[in-house]
């Protein structure tokens, strides 16, 4: 998003205490309360699915030694409904088909007698079933609810392969008409645009940039159940709480679970910015504006040209949280501080990438962990030489990684309104700066590969005028070639 050329179901808590020797639990946020025996003492394990949406939940897993004291723990057990963990903490997870095995991090490994840690986990399922595993067992030994001299390790299950989809080198999408648009008060709103969204508790929580008729620029958050409801629904102005006026805008929301706190995060012109809420069903609730650097890093400001500092990004692995950002000069910039030390301790960042032509690496970039597929996925917006806006794709190993073209080009795009299908007659001929629809809203951004969808901003082919004065509006695409 560029300043004077600017571009720039989570269900809560349900506590269902069940003792299940055998049985799995079905619904939605129970908790699974399930004995086990250790290797060579013994242990119960409390398994809750503590929030879940379509298509993601997250889970706690209380672990408590019944025995003698160990001094280090590996646990199992089998997912009977093909889920797959997308994002762990306290914990080194590796799941293959549907084994899973957790094994202590370096702090939490020593448990004496009656002593307990619990571990957690986003995961993905397959919004029909998602039972609650029965069969944990602590390095190899399955349970019996007691201390054992001698237990006799659980037999183990031939993995299954769980279906996973893949994303494909070319994309073609099919769009809605325009659902968000400025909402007619006394702020004056001329465009909606840089739209960010999560699903939580049954509602839709879009958070997006405004202009106002004096170019003036703000956030605000609406939000609905259904998204035939979004042209409805009512904005609440963020100016209205602690982040206050001026430029604050391109948000990015999230949950950062670790803290159980709500993160937006927005550029400001000179620094990245955030704010934090502990429930985001208050948009009153946003904190006052804090920020990751000092001031402008100097690498910034070394190659910034006459570009602007734009459209801030955090993505956290297991380890550590990731600030991306750019310049509107063809570079992509990345710091790093631990998911302990978050948000404090960012490093001073690096150029992850860049292009040589900056219309080609613009701005607006989104990186999500793609399920299933040990990638992550790169969204940067281009200019092409017609001047519209559109998108392109690149793909990483890992979120510190180097990245691969993947539709990365104005003939074979990520998204641009030659792979774009519309209803009638094309109320954009621009596919611009969005954010994907999540399989969460947790600080691992995972996606599915599976029928991507995408918020972006789009606006009448014939509008005309300064970038600050063009009349943005959200629509909504829908992935046309999914691969599974």
């Amino acid at each position: 998003m560029r300043m004077s050329c600017y571009r720039p179901r989570l269900l809560s808590a349900w506590a269902v205490a069940v003792v299940a020797a055998a049985g799995m639990l079905s619904a939605a946020g129970a908790l699974s309360a399930v004995s086990s025996s250790a290797a060579s003492a013994g242990c119960s394990v409390a398994y809750t699915v503590s929030s879940q949406w379509p298509g993601g939940f997250n889970a706690s897993v209380v672990i408590t030694n019944l025995g003698s004291q160990i001094t280090s723990w590996r646990l199992t057990w089998d997912f009977a409904a093909g889920q797959q963990i997308t994002q762990g903490w306290s914990a080194a997870y590796s799941q293959s088909g549907t084994q899973v095995a957790a094994v202590n991090a370096s702090w939490n490994g020593n448990l004496a007698t009656g002593g307990s840690t619990t571990i957690g986990f986003s995961g993905s399922w397959n919004s029909n079933s998602n039972p609650a595993p029965t069969d944990f067992a602590l390095s190899g030994v399955a349970c019996s609810g007691s201390a054992s001299p001698s237990p006799t390790p659980t037999p183990t299950p031939t993995p299954t392969p769980t279906p996973t989809g893949s994303l494909p080198g070319t994309f073609t999408w099919r769009s809605s008409g325009a659902l968000i648009s400025p909402h007619s008060d006394s702020h004056n709103i001329i465009a909606v645009k840089d739209p960010s969204v999560v699903y939580y508790n049954g509602q839709w929580y879009v958070y997006a940039s405004t202009v106002n008729s004096s170019g003036a620029y703000g956030m605000e958050a609406l939000h609905f159940s259904d998204w035939s409801q979004a042209t409805n629904a009512t904005p609440f102005y963020l100016d209205q709480t602690a982040i206050g006026s001026g430029y604050k805008t391109a948000p990015q929301v999230f949950y950062f679970a670790p803290q159980k706190l709500w993160y937006l995060v927005y550029q400001t012109g000179s620094n990245a910015g955030y704010s934090t809420n502990p429930d985001i069903t208050n948009p009153a609730g946003w904190s006052a504006t804090k920020y990751f650097y000092s001031g402008m890093p100097s690498i910034i400001s070394q190659n910034i040209g006459s570009g602007f500092w734009v459209d801030m990004w955090v993505i956290c692995d297991s380890a550590n949280c990731y600030l991306f950002s750019m310049d509107d000069n063809g570079h992509l910039y990345r710091s790093q501080t631990s998911v302990a030390n978050f948000p404090g301790g960012m490093s001073q960042p690096v150029i992850a990438a860049s292009n040589s032509t900056p219309s080609r690496f613009f701005e607006a970039d989104n990186v999500y962990n793609v399920s299933g597929t040990n990638k992550y996925l790169l969204i940067v917006e281009a200019i092409g030489s017609d001047g519209r806006r559109y998108f392109t794709s690149y793909t990483s190993n890992a979120i510190d990684g180097s990245w691969a073209p993947l539709a990365s080009t104005e003939s074979n795009p990520f998204a641009r309104s030659a792979n774009v299908t519309f209803t009638g007659t094309a109320w954009t001929r621009d596919i611009s700066s969005g954010e994907m629809i999540r399989s969460g809203y947790d600080q691992s951004l995972t996606v599915s590969p599976c029928g991507m969808q995408y918020l972006y901003q789009g606006l009448d082919p014939s509008a005309s005028g300064s970038y600050n004065s063009l009349p943005w509006r959200l629509g909504l695409l829908t992935q046309a070639n999914s691969t599974c």
